[in-house]
């Protein structure tokens, strides 16, 4: 490694000061009084935790001459300065590796991509560890420490323990990325399932930000759905919150990988798209950009195809309203490529089977680029690096099993 971690904790030791922090990032810049409003806490208590963070450098003050008030002073406004501090994510996919650089406010400064040879965890880690050494001497030009990385997987992933329980795509169970990756690099990591990385990306940088619930629907290699509830990204008790893509929309439908018959992923998924187009047209239907080449072409059956499609998401997302009530879904993936093929059915679906007050969602999309997934990964690691009392506790005791869970896979 070109650059070695940084030993630094953020100067927010309690959960209201994070909290302070977190709205300032997101929303800001604000005044010392919005921010209160907003935090929902003191002005004593932003003051408070306000001073060490700009003492830190992590908070600066600027004059807001719009503001002034009709006597006295103008007011302050507090914003994050970006550049305190830096973070690499790492999104994994079946095939390759994306890494982003960002600052402090996750903008990217860098993207870069590389091919994965094979799917195991010893190669994958081995082609992480090169794209993040890269990303660190991309870091040192810039003369700021790196002080996180963030992985995201696709699957079953406990963040907590970082561990991936199982991710069909890369056929892996129970690997502890998470200890591996940080004895390979000497970063704190951060390891979450790719979807709720993107949500906390949305939630606190993008089409999420202000909102006390919203969903984030992923269409395309699987069908994935990010919660936040009460203004908190929502995993579960076993991490698997907001699959969506296992809700059974036809109980005679495809049989879908978990096992199951008729799930929305088992319908309208990538895979499912082009197996059912090649058993509609006849052709040999290499991927998902050539299933909606032949849809676009009118080739008979294929539109067809979308449009069950399309219902299978629409309903999908009349669940999660129905259950759930969020403010906004927000519909994002690869998937969207071929959206004007399937969009008029996920309304028409959604609108039937959401109740009553439910089908007022403010349902939109937001096309994403790989980057942006990569880029959901180093938001975790900044939400761990402004939330580390635990996370540090955490890291400490998984000390004595790194050398062992990295003997075991390597």
């Amino acid at each position: 490694m070109s650059s070695p971690p940084a030993v630094e904790s953020f100067p927010a030791n309690t959960s209201a000061a994070a909290q302070i922090f977190t709205t300032v990032l997101s929303q800001g810049p604000l005044t010392r009084m919005e921010v209160a409003r907003r935090a929902g806490l003191s002005a004593a208590a932003v003051t408070k935790a306000v001073r060490p963070l700009i003492e830190a450098g992590y908070l600066v003050e600027d004059v807001d001459e719009d503001a002034r008030p009709a006597l006295g002073r103008p007011a302050n406004l507090v914003r994050v300065d970006g550049g305190r501090a830096l973070f690499i994510g790492v999104k994994v996919t079946g095939d390759k590796l994306i890494g982003v650089l960002t600052d402090l406010c996750c903008r990217i400064l860098v993207a870069r991509h590389i091919p994965l040879a094979a799917r195991d965890p010893k190669a994958v880690l081995g082609s992480a560890t090169e794209l993040v050494r890269e990303l660190l001497i991309e870091a040192d030009g810039l003369g700021v420490r790196v002080v996180g990385l963030g992985m995201a997987v696709s699957g079953d992933v406990d963040r907590a323990e970082g561990v991936v329980r199982y991710s069909p795509f890369l056929e892996w169970r129970d690997v502890p990325l998470a200890e591996l990756a940080a004895m390979t690099t000497g970063l704190p990591v951060t390891v979450d399932n790719d979807v709720r990385a993107l949500t906390v990306a949305e939630q606190w940088f993008g089409a999420g930000v202000g909102l006390s619930g919203f969903a984030l629907v992923t269409v395309g290699a699987g069908i994935g759905c990010g919660l936040v509830v009460h203004g908190r990204v929502v995993a579960g008790a076993h991490g698997v919150a907001g699959e969506i893509g296992h809700v059974t929309v036809d109980p005679a439908g495809p049989r879908c990988h978990c096992g199951n018959r008729g799930c929305v992923e088992a319908i309208a998924s990538d895979d499912a798209i082009v197996r059912q187009m090649r058993a509609a047209t006849g052709v040999q239907v290499a991927d998902a950009v050539q299933a909606a080449g032949l849809a676009h072409d009118g080739v008979a059956g294929a539109r067809e195809i979308y449009a069950r499609a399309g219902d299978a998401i629409g309903r999908g997302i009349a669940t999660v309203a129905n259950l759930l009530g969020p403010e906004r879904v927000i519909i994002s993936g690869e998937g969207l490529a071929a959206y004007d093929l399937f969009a008029d059915h996920i309304r028409t679906a959604f609108a039937a089977a959401a109740f009553g007050s439910a089908a007022r969602c403010d349902v939109r999309t937001r096309p994403l680029p790989f980057d942006e997934w990569a880029r959901g990964a180093a938001a975790t690691a900044i939400q761990s690096f402004i939330r580390s009392d635990a996370n540090q506790k955490r890291s400490d005791a998984n000390q004595h099993t790194r050398g062992a869970a990295m003997t075991q896979h390597a």
